[in-house]
């Protein structure tokens, strides 16, 4: 080990610096983390806050403590490098942990659910049941959206929304959704996998209620004041372009004239934006409880966040080097067929290269609580221009108006069926159509049915009410 150079850097997901022995489950901790995560390297005999050397008195017995103490204290049995190292005239105690094979590791006095610890930058953080499982499949080499759904059948997959998917690359047939690992044999039977229902279940909400994108744009640089937002259930592959059309509606847009033909100019990277959400989508774990994929648009800056952390043995500069680990496989081999994906590991590669050459910051890659999150910067500020409207429209009808519902009234400027205005909407899914915009435009007063008295009538349309059209005419003078 080069010492002077360990001890030129910080500590971090790899590195921790140790004054002495006295504290040994906070050592013990750093090494299960360590070998849990990225592997790592403790220097003990230095302090961690100041970074002075003040080496060992006793370092042969220190470690011969300190060897008794990992064998007697950690589950399975961890095997670290352990040596005294010589600088200067002071003798250290370094201890190399390389990512462990039989993972997870638990303090023995904690027992396997509660003493399994994972490294997040400079910390170590206990891990919960969902990341337990994640460590346990990673170290035998399986997939979580490989598994099989034994309690649901092929027909839960909406066969005709993929077909829709794939009909730009070719014709979908249903012997293709095993080929894809969409679906795969369980007791003699064909199921669904869970990327498979992740990609194209019709009531993927139910199975996996956190499987959805949460997007935000918030005035300013914090999120102490919303002005947008909308949530995002449709197949994973439609979602990548509902979160680009979020982002292009809170945009600004020009055009480049010096060449024969018009180009479009946003004043946000798209293609770098779309290579970061895809990205996000694709290395989700979403196996996780509570933690759907957020994008936050500031005026400065974008994060696309997505719940998991790095797989054991990545670290942010493997990632940025090209390295590439899949967590979902089934959901990485479809969004490599429908180009979504060039090639394994490129796609942030290709993210810093095109920063750097837009002239923008470098992006960030950090990770945060169980989640990593990507931060893009902007060239430029993009400020939210907030419309000039009356009180008494912004106490009665901004106040409960989200994004889905203007765009229904937008579109519903004659009576329509719920067909006709699915169609106007671009809509393919209908229950997503449903949930996400014709019931919450009708509870928010602003649109209303012509047969009330028939919600289920084959005649039934639907039209804006005197809110609806207060509203529609605040957005239209606001264009």
């Amino acid at each position: 080990m080069n010492i002077n150079e360990l001890i030129r850097h910080e500590e971090g997901k790899t590195l921790e610096f140790k004054r002495d022995l006295s504290s040994p489950r906070n050592i013990l901790k750093t090494l299960t983390a360590f070998s849990n995560t990225a592997g790592g390297v403790l220097l003990i005999g230095i302090e961690d806050a100041t970074k002075n050397v003040l080496g060992l008195e006793n370092a042969l017995d220190e470690e011969e403590r300190l060897c008794s103490l990992i064998a007697d204290s950690i589950e399975p049995r961890l095997v670290p490098n352990v040596e005294l190292v010589a600088w200067q005239d002071k003798t250290l105690l370094a201890v190399e942990v390389y990512p462990s094979g039989s993972r997870p590791h638990w303090l023995k006095s904690e027992g396997p659910m509660r003493g399994v610890y994972v490294r997040l930058g400079s910390t170590n953080r206990q891990a919960d049941v969902d990341l337990i499982q994640e460590l346990r499949r990673s170290a035998i080499g399986a997939a979580f959206d490989e598994q099989a759904l034994p309690e649901m059948e092929i027909g839960d997959l909406d066969f005709n929304g993929a077909v829709t998917c794939f009909s730009r690359q070719r014709k979908l047939v249903k012997k293709d959704l095993e080929t894809l690992r969409l679906v795969t044999k369980h007791q003699g039977r064909l199921v669904p996998t869970v990327g498979g229902f992740l990609l194209f279940g019709k009531e993927r909400k139910a199975a996996f209620p956190d499987a959805w994108i949460q997007c935000g744009r918030f005035i300013g640089s914090s999120k102490s004041k919303i002005f947008d937002h909308t949530e995002i259930y449709d197949h994973l592959p439609v979602a990548v372009e509902q979160v680009m059309d979020f982002l292009k509606k809170h945009a600004m847009r020009g055009a480049d004239l010096s060449e024969l033909h018009r180009r479009d100019v946003w004043s946000i990277p798209l293609s770098i934006l779309r290579e970061a959400v895809v990205n996000a989508v694709v290395h989700a774990d979403y196996s996780q409880k509570g933690a759907p994929i957020r994008v936050s648009f500031f005026d400065d800056r974008i994060e696309i966040e997505n719940p998991g952390i790095l797989l054991p043995g990545l670290t942010m500069d493997d990632i940025r080097q090209g390295v590439s680990k899949l967590r979902n496989r089934v959901i990485a081999r479809v969004f490599r067929e429908l180009d979504l994906i060039e090639q394994w590991g490129s796609g942030i590669r290709r993210i810093f290269e095109e920063a750097q050459q837009l002239g923008l910051p470098e992006p960030q890659m950090v990770e945060i609580g169980m989640r990593v999150r990507f931060i893009v910067f902007l060239k430029e500020a993009v400020s939210v221009t907030t419309p000039e409207v009356t009180t008494e429209v912004n106490a009665e009808v901004n106040a409960e108006v989200n994004a889905e519902v203007k765009s229904v009234i937008e579109h519903l400027s004659d009576e329509l069926t719920r067909r006709e205005l699915q169609e106007k909407l671009g809509l393919k899914h209908d229950e997503y159509f449903r949930k996400a915009y014709l019931l919450p435009s009708l509870e928010s007063g602003c649109i209303e049915m012509t047969i009330p008295d028939k919600p289920n009538s084959r005649l039934q349309k639907y039209r804006l009410t005197k809110k609806g059209k207060q509203l529609l005419t605040v957005q239209v003078a606001n264009k």
